[in-house]
């Protein structure tokens, strides 16, 4: 649409006016909304960007009329700029971090506490450390006896050893692993 085609239907009406510009440039400010937000936005931002631009460039047509210049260029100029906009946004959303002070955020949606869990988790990473500092039998009996729950006698077969010397080494390395994670403050 040229400069004049503009001023003669803004002279017949308004709303034809508009709904010549839509017409004519709606895939235009489609293709500019869509090529910036194609990495972080949904076909519902995409259109929710073009309604913007519209809506600006609507805004701004009693302005148009009064100036000469490239009628296309006006409509991409701001098709870029809320497309820029638009992107900052779901980009800013996309990353925004979360205080474990705000409401609803200690609760996972099965009802376990974050924090709790983390806690587990880190206590759970030093107990086992701790059974690998034991040394060798020591750490297999613990893990054997204590993650795979095996028996004594089981135990005793798989490294070799009596049922009874398995259950001496068991007593002595869990007296010692309790020593150790004394000393880093985990007590049970």
């Amino acid at each position: 649409m040229t400069d004049q085609e503009f001023k003669e239907h803004m002279k017949r009406s308004r709303e034809e006016c508009m709904r010549a510009i839509f017409d004519e440039y709606c895939n235009y400010v489609y293709i500019i909304a869509a090529t910036k937000l194609k990495s972080c936005g949904t076909a519902e931002d995409i259109e929710e960007c073009v309604s913007d631009v519209f809506t600006e460039v609507f805004k701004k047509m009693d302005d148009l009329g009064e100036r000469e210049g490239d009628l296309k260029w006006f409509i991409g100029v701001i098709a870029k700029r809320k497309a820029i906009d638009m992107y900052r946004k779901l980009s800013a959303k996309a990353y925004r971090t979360i205080s474990s002070e705000e409401e609803g955020v200690g609760e996972i949606a099965s009802g376990e506490s974050i924090i709790e869990s983390a806690e587990m988790s880190e206590r759970n990473s030093i107990l086992y450390n701790k059974i690998k500092e034991l040394g060798e039998p020591d750490t297999s009996i613990i893990i054997k006896q204590y993650y795979y729950n095996m028996t004594v006698s089981e135990i005793g077969k798989a490294v070799s050893m009596t049922a009874a010397a398995v259950q001496k080494r068991s007593i002595r390395a869990r007296q010692k692993l309790k020593q150790m994670l004394c000393e880093v403050g985990i007590n049970y």
